[in-house]
């Protein structure tokens, strides 16, 4: 067995260039910006133990401040435990957060897999019993915007679809725009259709844009006529409310995509059970690692619906491989001349930027130990702005 012995969180920055605030903050008010570039956070763990092993992961989506605090206030609890037991360091973190947001608690469980994955000589999708080798990818857009390139318009969505279409992608979602017209999202979901026409899987995913359960039940009718893959957080509850769901599901045929916004396995599966949502979505980041992700994988599984993994990442791909009941791997967020607003942290040529599809609208798994991705640790340290050591 491994102790662990010592934990370290870098926080760090870069910028991403094209990409501008459009107000609000965060990844969902990126929008396109000529010429222009925004700061962003992430953070990346390393996890060291007594018999020198080291688990390494660095975020992609959770690297907010309320999300680094939460890592912050868990990692302490990791020093002295065994490295292996991660059923049990994964009971006892979702214990101690109780009280609060669970978004830093996957960050340390991603690590403490690379960790195994390591130590093993294995991959964490080998780990898995992972067999999914090709995952099929779909283009998930930023949000629309009002400036005069970009996704400004249903014009710039539909050629935008169509881009992606000769790149090799089979699917592609929409993010509209942040105010939530429901005119407007309604028209461009019915022009990417005729657009693109009947050989690409198109998904709406609103964001929580749309004010009311009418509005979202207009655009619902629209992503029916278009034929819809999904629907996905429609409307203001902020995409936890199952009841308002359930009346959703009932007055249209695409199938609804939730759960997003909520927490963990059990939330999750009370959803399942309350019938607020067709599908539900899962996120190794957001749900208290890839030990949570499995869990909820599985309940999906057990309850006959799918689970599609939200954003990426190589824990992503990991988890996806090993899940017979996932559909499409996410590429986002993308856009024309708009690079994906990960960080760029890889030596070894792991991507999820727009153009790292093949030919046959698939991206591989990592095959080496652990996650398969070697980090830049000399840009993580060239760009840091704080460590926090634990022992």
């Amino acid at each position: 067995m491994s102790r662990i012995t010592r934990v370290e969180v870098h926080a760090f920055q870069f910028d991403a260039r094209n990409l501008v605030q459009a107000g609000g903050g965060g990844v969902g008010a990126l929008h396109y910006g000529k010429g222009g570039s925004t700061r962003l956070s992430k953070y990346a763990v390393t996890i060291s133990t007594d018999n020198g092993l080291r688990g390494e992961y660095v975020t992609h989506w959770v690297g907010s401040s309320a999300a680094l605090g939460s890592t912050l206030m868990l990692a302490p609890y990791l020093i002295g435990r065994e490295a292996e037991e991660r059923e049990g360091i994964y009971d006892d973190l979702k214990r101690q957060a109780r009280q609060f947001d669970h978004m830093g608690h996957g960050p340390l469980d991603i690590a403490l897999w690379d960790l195994a994955g390591k130590k093993y000589g294995a991959s964490v999708g080998e780990l898995l019993g992972g067999y999914r080798k090709r995952l099929p990818a779909y283009a998930s857009t930023y949000h629309a915007s009002r400036g005069e390139a970009g996704l400004n318009s249903k014009e710039a969505f539909g050629d935008f679809a169509m881009a992606c279409y000769e790149m090799g992608y089979r699917a592609f979602k929409i993010h509209g725009w942040n105010e939530g017209n429901k005119r407007e999202e309604a028209e461009n979901v019915l022009f990417v259709r005729a657009r693109v026409g009947a050989g690409m899987e198109l998904m709406l995913d609103p964001a929580c844009e749309l004010r009311t359960f009418a509005d979202a039940l207009y655009v619902g009718r629209a992503c029916d006529e278009a034929g819809y893959f999904w629907y996905e957080d429609p409307f203001r509850d902020s995409g936890v409310s199952a009841y308002a769901h359930r009346k959703l599901r009932q007055f249209l045929k695409t199938p609804i995509l939730q759960t997003e916004h909520v927490r963990g396995v059990e939330p999750k599966a009370d959803f399942l059970i309350a019938e607020g949502t067709d599908l539900l979505r899962v996120d190794p980041e957001y749900d208290m690692g890839i030990t949570g992700c499995m869990k909820i994988a599985h309940v999906a599984e057990g309850f006959g619906v799918d689970c599609e993994v939200h954003a990426c990442g190589p824990a992503h791909r990991h988890c996806m491989s090993a899940m017979r009941n996932s559909n499409y791997y996410e590429i986002a967020l993308v856009g024309p001349d708009m690079p994906n607003a990960v960080p760029p942290v890889y030596l070894c040529g792991y991507s999820d930027q727009l153009d790292c599809v093949g030919a046959d609208g698939c991206v591989g798994v990592p095959d080496g130990p652990g996650l398969g991705v070697q980090y830049d640790w000399e840009f993580i340290a060239r760009n840091r702005t704080a460590l926090h050591v634990f022992e």
